[in-house]
């Protein structure tokens, strides 16, 4: 049919009959069949109106435009336009519209409202803008001012940063020339108008590529000494880098067309952070920020990206700048300005670089530049150049230790450590020893330095009066000893000296009169000592060493928490232990292998006694502070030993109030979400123990209880084993009763296939954790629905759990299907199949099951009328008889009372009359 007159009535019945979508396609093609200008106007305007129905305002605002382009004053068509355009926000369009309207006709009360209230919200709109614009130049005003009060000031800097985060206030502020004034407002050099300055920066440049400001800048106030004013700008970069490289790919229209490219602004960043590296006029915490931005943007996070260019660049622009922050040696004049942790932060980064290396030319490469640099300091007339080429040696050992080896073993090298360990200078002694140390790992690898350490160590311990280089060579004697692990029969030193060197480190450690990089020194000694099981067990005995190392272990210092979490690994031996199979003993005996033994304190009683000191001393403080260190030096291997030391510790259920009290319960979750694949699972076991037994609301508190999810569900999969699924189980359970909210997370983690099938579990306890969720999951909508789908056995599966011998599964079975039938009447309607099991639920000895099957049947006989008729008519109208005329009695009153109230519905349905005396 092509005849637009009557496609065009045919339109406008099928309008009339509120079928929108018909009428559009009608209108539609008799735009195209239509050759009349005047005609096809007209069907514009109708197809207008469809479109402002179906709320596509932009569709409305053109077809009501092509009408009025024929007729200039067609009335309907200029109100069309005008609706349409207020929605798409086109306010002063809309006003122009109405106002024609309004002129055509004159007492159109519709008009004249429209008019008025339109005019009244572009007043409004003109002055929120003014306003803003105001008060943005009034902020500024304050700021920049000489006189006004701190307290003014303050207020001012906090709405700024408040305004900037949003779209529009940044958009007020970028217009009223914003750039400029934060600029000036950092030329004060006052911290607070530094911080509101930068803060505001980073509000405005999330996501604005054109917003980005110059990187030069940035950094000479990032190398400001002033810690928060490092971090400030540290995020302020980071919300660049992340505009820059599109991590944050919001949509922000025109303005993206102005930076076409930024990875040559990417470039000048990365070239700018390192020059601060390395620069002498940034302070430790800019340093400190510097190299946790290079360590964070510049490796791939994802190995199966093939682009690794920036790590390409950086090592060839940059790493001999690193390796001159590691070799700094603070007891010299005129080093660079660090903190405590700047040479671990290098090291890590140092790590980074070289792991994200794709192939052996570019290893080569870094090796190269690494041995270059070293050997380029050496110098024979100059100690300070020789200690510090050692000292950046140190620095890639604890990098990349690989590199760090090989260069130890090059010509000259041990021989100067060798020279340095002689010297008369202190400072040349401490290098060279802790170099020693930190070249001394596991056997094979260092048989290079035990074969030459050891006795030049034993020599200076032996010789030395001064305590921090004793420390330190006793710390290297531990190391070198303990590369027998936990295995008793392998100790390296004389029976009982290591009790003596342990104590020696305790004594150290408790003495407050020591700096604190020596004390730090006696962490690292008991972190070795500590896996021979006496040494462990007289440190728990030792409250004051327990309770310093907890203090420091909360310092500003990091660079302590690999020991400390060693230390704390050991004593709780919740490291993995090698299974002893007696017959493969035998066998090694016979044929004299060597056996390891187990040491009699390393028993069960003796570990969970020290678990117990432990707790006392107040380690879940300290363990919930650590957790919250930098991710460049809390690395996913120290967050994998803390994880296993919480699990340790939340081992015994009583413990549990005392981890949740002291914060343990919200330190774990950073630990279950990143890290290593077993760290997360040790840490969601620790997670699902706590959520257990105690009130989630108290050990997770507001918004965190639903990061707590994730990580139990993690643990229903077949390669967990029994007690993860149980514990994990039960943790949800208890989640699961607590509100919506929290049910429907469960079920966006998909969890609920997983429930089910440990539903089917052969294990009971498992079997019946899982029914027990599910009996708190059923109260869910979309819980219910699934049980409402065709064709599944899932209502028959908790019937069948109702006829176990196992009470406790058949109250959580009995009780989902008491929620499911009042909740859903068909499922009421299906249950007819199973009335056997039904009646023997009514008559169940526990109370509880009986109460729950009373509650069956009446949800049953409210759900339909055929179907309570067919109840009625079946035994279990003498059941219900029998429980109701039961004397009232509070133990079982609750079954009671169900009964009565099936009876006094069957009555109210008429199926049943009265019994007249």
């Amino acid at each position: 049919q092509t005849n637009p007159v009557q496609l065009k009535d045919e339109g406008n019945k099928h309008f009339q009959a509120g079928e929108i979508d018909q009428a559009i396609e009608c209108y539609t093609k008799a735009i195209k069949a239509c050759k009349d200008k005047k005609a096809q106007a007209v069907i514009y305007r109708n197809r207008s109106a469809c479109f402002l129905k179906k709320e596509n305002y932009s569709g409305a605002a053109s077809d009501a435009s092509r009408a009025i382009d024929v007729d200039a004053s067609d009335i309907k068509a200029l109100y069309r336009r005008c609706q349409a355009l207020e929605k798409l926000g086109k306010l002063d369009m809309a006003f122009k519209d109405v106002q024609r309207c309004a002129t055509l006709e004159p007492k159109n009360k519709t008009f004249l409202e429209t008019l008025r209230r339109l005019g009244a919200e572009i007043q409004q709109k003109l002055k929120t803008t003014f306003s803003t614009d105001s008060r943005v130049q009034n902020m500024f005003d304050i700021l920049l001012s000489e006189e006004e009060d701190k307290e003014k000031k303050e207020k001012a800097a906090n709405n700024l940063i408040v305004l900037a985060r949003e779209d529009a206030g940044s958009e007020r502020i970028f217009q009223n020339n914003g750039i400029a004034l934060l600029m000036q407002l950092i030329e004060t050099g006052k911290v607070e108008m530094i911080l509101a300055a930068i803060r505001t920066l980073s509000g405005m440049c999330t996501g604005h590529r054109a917003r980005v400001s110059d990187g030069g800048r940035l950094c000479s106030i990032m190398g400001m000494d002033n810690e928060e004013i490092a971090l400030a700008t540290c995020n302020l970069f980071q919300c660049v880098y992340e505009s820059l490289s599109g991590a944050d790919s919001r949509i922000y229209g025109k303005e993206e067309a102005l930076v076409l490219d930024s990875s040559k602004d990417l470039k000048t960043i990365l070239l700018a952070l390192l020059e601060m590296i390395g620069s002498k006029n940034v302070s430790g915490y800019g340093r400190d920020q510097a190299l946790n931005l290079l360590t964070k943007n510049v490796p791939r996070k994802n190995k199966k990206d093939s682009d690794h260019s920036k790590s390409l660049f950086t090592i060839d622009n940059g790493l001999r700048k690193i390796l001159k922050v590691c070799g700094q040696v603070p007891d010299l004049p005129d080093q660079l300005a660090m903190t405590d942790n700047t040479q671990l932060i290098a090291s890590v980064l140092l790590n980074k670089l070289y792991d994200d290396l794709r192939c052996d030319p570019e290893r080569d490469n870094y090796r190269d530049i690494c041995d270059e640099y070293i050997k380029s300091k050496f110098d024979p007339n100059d100690m300070d150049r020789n200690i510090h080429a050692i000292n950046a040696l140190s620095g890639l050992l604890q990098g990349p230790f690989d590199v760090g080896n090989i260069l130890v073993g090059r010509q000259g090298v041990m021989e100067m450590m060798v020279a340095l360990c002689a010297s008369e200078r202190e400072v040349d002694q401490l290098v060279a020893i802790e170099a020693i140390i930190h070249g001394s790992t596991k056997m094979s690898r260092a048989s290079f330095i035990i074969s030459n350490g050891v006795s030049l160590l034993k020599d200076i311990y032996k010789k030395t009066k001064n305590e921090k280089i004793k420390i330190r060579a006793l710390v290297g004697l531990c190391k070198l000893g303990s590369a027998g692990g936990d295995d008793y029969s392998m100790r390296q030193f004389a029976e009982g000296s290591t009790e003596k060197l342990a104590k020696q480190c305790r004594k150290w450690l408790c003495n407050p009169s020591l700096d604190v990089r020596t004390r730090k020194w006696a962490i690292e000694g008991l972190a070795y000592l500590t896996s021979d099981a006496d040494v462990k067990d007289d440190f728990v005995e030792d409250e004051p060493a327990m309770r310093a190392m907890f203090e420091l272990a909360k310092s500003r210092d990091k660079t302590i928490l690999y020991a400390v979490a060693c230390t704390l690994v050991n004593c709780t031996n919740s490291y993995d232990k090698k299974e002893i199979i007696p017959e493969m003993v035998q066998l090694a005996k016979f044929s004299k292998q060597h056996v390891p033994e187990q040491h009699p304190k390393d028993k069960k009683d003796f570990i969970q006694r020290r678990v117990k000191r432990l707790l006392k001393a107040g380690v879940i403080s300290a363990l919930a502070v650590m957790v919250k260190a930098d991710s460049s030096i809390l690395t996913d291997q120290t967050k994998e030993m803390l994880a296993r030391v919480f699990l340790a510790l939340a081992e015994d259920p009583v413990d549990r109030g005392t981890i949740v009290a002291q914060g343990g319960g919200k330190a774990l979750i950073p630990l279950a979400i990143e890290g290593t694949d077993l760290g997360k699972i040790k840490a969601s076991h620790a997670l699902a123990k706590i959520a257990a037994i105690s009130k989630p609301e108290i050990a997770f508190p507001g918004e965190r209880v639903y990061e707590v999810i994730r990580p139990l569900v993690s643990l229903l999969n077949t390669e967990r084993d029994g007690l993860q699924n149980f514990e994990a189980l039960r943790g949800l359970t208890n989640l699961a009763a607590m509100n919506e909210k929290l049910r429907v997370k469960i079920l966006k983690e998909k969890a609920l296939p997983e429930i089910e099938n440990y539903m089917f579990e052969e294990h009971d306890q498992i079997r019946q954790a899982a029914t027990e969720c599910m009996c708190n999951l059923v109260c869910s909508k979309e819980v219910q629905d699934r049980y409402l789908e065709d064709g599944n056995d899932k209502l028959k599966l908790l019937v069948l759990l109702c006829s176990e011998d196992d009470e406790d599964l058949q109250i959580a079975a009995a009780g989902a299907l008491a929620m499911l039938t009042a909740a859903q009447k068909k499922l009421s309607v299906k249950m007819t199949k199973w009335l056997e099991i039904l009646q023997r639920l009514c008559l169940h000895d526990n109370p509880q099951v009986q109460h729950r099957g009373l509650v069956m049947v009446f949800n049953m006989l409210d759900a339909d009328e055929e179907l309570a008729k067919k109840l009625i008519e079946s035994e279990l109208l003498e059941i219900l008889t029998y429980v109701a005329k039961k004397e009232d009695n509070p133990k079982i009153q609750a079954g009671i009372d169900a009964a009565r109230a099936c009876l006094s519905k069957a009555m109210d349905l008429g199926l049943i009359k009265p019994f007249k005396q």
